[in-house]
């Protein structure tokens, strides 16, 4: 490509696992003095709402996986319309380059930015390539992946592989955890984080674990996340039984809550278990059964194998989760000991990656 990259379009929506990487690559080409804008559905506006100066079009879609005949008909007509608003969009602006942050959301873009002979590049964080992306590899120019051990990848497309590591927020990437006063607290203060989506789940279940480390004499605090009109039930559970607690909404000001807690319970999705990494918080994963292609039990089976985190499958989490944090309290070792394989990994340099990447494009 000889013409200079300066308007950059970023393809994402649907939940934060795909948003959330979008909204820290915007951030960085901005800084970069790239011109950049973003087209995301309904659903990925809200995780967008900080980013005062980007344009943001909303060009909704669906998928036809895992439906019945009359859904996928349905859902058909809706991604042919949102290829035709793509197509028109992509004629108005013409970006230089695009950005698909993979899930179908990004699909539409990046298709007709191959029938518009305008290069795009694709991003997977699963250790499992998802089908949108997969169907995208062979018009892409590149496939940014957070790990080398991606899985699904066709041998002849290989060659397309950047390994960048996990595209996350800057403030996530430059957190330091303050660890003075935690050798005198006994206190296991765990932050539950459902994910975008707050898995109902944890606000069913975890209570009434957690009761059962209280009552053994386990000293606790909780932050949970949780949907808004689940507040009062679960303020109303921990109050009875007298456990300190925290109850917030999903909120992109996550890093708050990072620096009070000393381990995690969270779904499996790749972008959440990245920043939880990187800011080194040891923390057990419960991956979402239903999730595609059951992406997350791979992402959980990943962290778990190289001891970076704890895995619990959800049909096991009545008894193992109470066995767990009873271990944990037995040996607060575990904890540190966790933390300092975590210290193993970074991301840090996945925003120079990616300026190289960039940079061979131009040239």
């Amino acid at each position: 490509m000889t013409k200079k990259i300066n308007k950059v379009l970023i393809a994402t929506g649907g939940t934060g696992g795909h948003v959330f990487p979008a909204y820290g690559l915007a951030k960085h080409l901005i800084d970069k003095k790239f011109h950049v804008e973003i087209i995301s559905d309904k659903r990925g506006i809200k995780y967008l709402k900080k980013l005062n100066d980007v344009k943001i079009s909303i060009i909704n879609t669906s998928s036809v996986y895992n439906k019945d005949f009359l859904q996928k008909f349905i859902s058909s007509l809706i991604i042919a319309y949102a290829i035709l608003k793509s197509f028109i969009f992509l004629i108005i602006n013409r970006p230089n380059l695009v950005f698909g942050m993979g899930g179908y959301s990004s699909f539409p873009i990046c298709i007709v930015a191959k029938l518009l002979n305008i290069p795009f590049i694709i991003y997977e964080n699963n250790l499992h390539v998802g089908k949108a992306n997969k169907f995208l590899l062979p018009f892409a120019i590149k496939l940014f992946v957070a790990r080398k051990e991606l899985t699904g990848i066709p041998k002849k497309y290989e060659k397309k592989i950047c390994q960048t590591g996990n595209i996350i927020r800057k403030e996530i990437l430059n957190f330091k955890r303050n660890l003075d006063n935690e050798e005198n607290d006994k206190r296991i203060k765990i932050l539950i984080l459902g994910g975008s989506q707050a898995a109902k789940i944890f606000a069913d279940k975890l209570p009434k674990i957690l009761e059962k480390c209280h009552n053994d004499g386990i000293p606790l605090k909780i932050f949970q996340q949780c949907l808004p009109e689940q507040n009062p039930i679960l303020l109303n559970l921990y109050n009875k039984i007298n456990l300190e607690c925290e109850i917030f909404n999903f909120s992109d000001d996550i890093v708050n809550y990072f620096s009070k807690a000393n381990l995690a319970i969270t779904r499996a999705g790749s972008s959440m278990l990245a920043e939880l990494i990187n800011v080194k918080i040891p923390f057990i994963s419960v991956p979402l059964p239903s999730s595609a292609e059951n992406h997350q039990l791979k992402n959980a089976i990943y962290y778990e194998k190289n001891q970076y985190s704890y895995l619990i499958e959800e049909k096991n989490l009545d008894e193992k989760l109470l066995e767990l944090i009873k271990k944990i309290h037995k040996n607060k070792l575990l904890l540190s000991q966790m933390v300092a394989k975590q210290k193993l990994y970074s991301d840090v340099a996945v925003y120079e990656i990616i300026d190289e990447e960039i940079n061979k494009i131009i040239k």
